[in-house]
């Protein structure tokens, strides 16, 4: 019988069907509308045919270094840009809410927080991650965040002294290029893999020990050591692009991204196996904090170590990194700031280290500027996203006036830009584009709740940020006092390409030269 039914009779069966689908959801929709008391956000311009246009721009834009710089543009095509920081987009065929607004954030993250979820976050990242405190919701995430907490307590994180002979290394590396221009971002993110991987495993993979300055690398390689930090960033540009794929993430999943996988697992499996070979005496015995010592106290599955440690790996090394390359950058672009920078450390520090402590950074008023204004322009994590549970709402972004509460259907995925909400001159005037540390000491600047939000917020608040917030002041204390002028090398673009991951660094390195 199916073989009596013609081409055009089923050509319009799906017609009337797709016609019937769409007809019901509108319907369904205005339903929960009227139910919840919402009405319906503004959308940006055309997203082309199911949101595909919409995702293959968002694909280039993030090959070049455009893709949060892409999201922001979005805002200023709504119909009312001034008024509407909320609107709806399509990409890859599946629905999306997109935010700037700190009270919809606000919402996301704390108070609505039941309301919403990582969704297939987990899908997105486990070949990599796992099940770690990044990746899990409900109580295997609270599970992990309890424990994991005791870890970050502030006398582990106020050990800056741990931090100097990373530094002699990165000092090595700059002393030897002095005179020319030599990518610092490089450096950078060797320093804070040596560094992070002292903390959490016991012994530093010593990327930053190469044959440049005298050592020969093979006298520190096992367990895939050497090739461990290129597999590690290669994971994450593949699983940056999953995410962006939503549903049809599965389609990235080359040889070449299980074998940098094999390669971090592997790595990190070495550090697990003798963390749990360790006799209690060993583990006590320890002459300095190690993480993964600490957490085989609690648990003894493989796995889970494993997971947590490279969740933690994971933005030990990268916001940091990030952090202190945009600092530079932006620091060399505008010298009086770094001339009153480095007036203000070497009046507190002269040229030393010894007087260096986790007390005194915090008391850096100027250093604390210059730190928040990096990442106010250059928040570590430019994007993030979250999924509703339920039907529910977010408290602004509908109506013409866009102050009224917005449907969330459940299931469906809610983006936030905190690089556009941090570049809004609602909040921070019209020279909100501009690096401008002094704005920190006005009253404006330190009322401003949800929207400066560096580190998340709510019950997901990273738990590492002063972790974060006191290895870059040292680096950046350690820079002023050896290094007098920063100059950028000739026609780097303003603002700069950024390369976005998990996390977000410069795209094409901070090339500079010191003296």
């Amino acid at each position: 019988m199916l073989e009596e039914i013609s081409f055009e009779s089923w050509y319009l069966y799906l017609i009337i069907c797709g016609v019937l689908y769409f007809c019901t959801n509108y319907l369904y929709i205005q339903y929960l509308n009227k139910k919840l008391g919402a009405k319906s956000p503004g959308s940006c311009k055309s997203d082309g045919c199911f949101g595909f246009r919409s995702g293959f721009e968002m694909l280039k834009a993030k090959k070049i270094g455009r893709q949060v710089d892409l999201l922001h543009e979005r805002f200023n095509d709504l119909s009312n840009p001034e008024v509407n920081d909320t609107f709806t987009s399509y990409n890859f065929g599946f629905p999306m809410i997109i935010t700037k607004d700190p009270e919809n954030i606000k919402a996301l993250l704390a108070t609505q927080f039941n309301d919403f979820s990582l969704g297939r976050r987990y899908d997105f990242f486990k070949p990599l991650l796992g099940k770690g405190i990044f990746t899990l919701d409900g109580e295997g995430w609270k599970h992990s965040r309890s424990m994991l907490r005791p870890q970050f307590a502030r006398e582990q994180i106020a050990h800056v002294k741990a931090l100097e002979p990373h530094f002699q290394l990165l000092k090595k590396h700059i002393t030897k290029n002095k005179g020319q221009f030599f990518d610092i971002q490089e450096l950078f993110f060797r320093f804070t893999v040596d560094s992070a991987t002292e903390f959490l495993f016991g012994e530093s993979v010593s990327s930053l020990k190469d044959e440049s300055i005298g050592y020969n690398q093979d006298e520190f390689d096992f367990a895939g050591r050497k090739d461990f930090p290129e597999a590690f960033n290669k994971s994450q540009i593949y699983l940056s692009t999953r995410s962006l794929l939503q549903n049809l993430y599965w389609l990235v999943n080359p040889k070449d991204f299980q074998n940098c996988n094999a390669i971090v697992h592997k790595f990190s499996d070495y550090y697990v196996n003798k963390a749990l070979n360790a006799t209690p005496e060993e583990l006590e015995k320890n002459s300095g904090y190690v993480f993964l010592y600490e957490l085989v106290k609690q648990t003894r599955d493989p796995q889970v170590l494993r997971d947590q440690a490279l969740n933690i790996l994971l933005a030990g090394r990268d916001t940091t990194a990030g952090l202190l390359s945009f600092a530079v950058f932006e620091l060399a672009r505008n010298p009086q700031v770094w001339k009153k920078l480095r007036e203000e450390i070497i009046e507190r520090y002269a040229d030393g280290a010894t007087e260096i402590s986790f007390e005194t950074l915090k008391q850096c008023e100027y250093l604390k500027a210059v730190i928040n204004e990096t990442l106010r322009l250059y928040p570590s994590v430019p994007r993030n996203g979250r999924f509703a549970n339920k039907n529910t709402t977010l408290p602004r972004g509908g109506g013409p006036d866009g102050m009224s509460p917005i449907l969330i259907k459940q299931g469906q995925a809610v983006m936030y830009s905190i690089y556009s909400t941090q570049r809004d001159p609602k909040y921070y005037g019209k020279d909100a584009d501009v690096f401008r540390p002094e704005r920190w000491f006005e009253p404006e600047t330190r009322k401003l709740g949800w929207a400066f939000l560096p580190f998340n917020g709510g019950p997901r608040i990273c738990l590492g940020q002063q972790f974060a917030l006191t290895e870059a002041s040292y680096v950046l204390v350690r820079l002023a006092q050896c290094c007098e002028n920063l100059q950028l090398t000739e026609g780097i673009e303003y603002p700069p390409a950024k390369l976005t991951h998990l996390t977000m660094c410069m795209f094409d390195g901070v090339p500079i030269k010191v003296d």
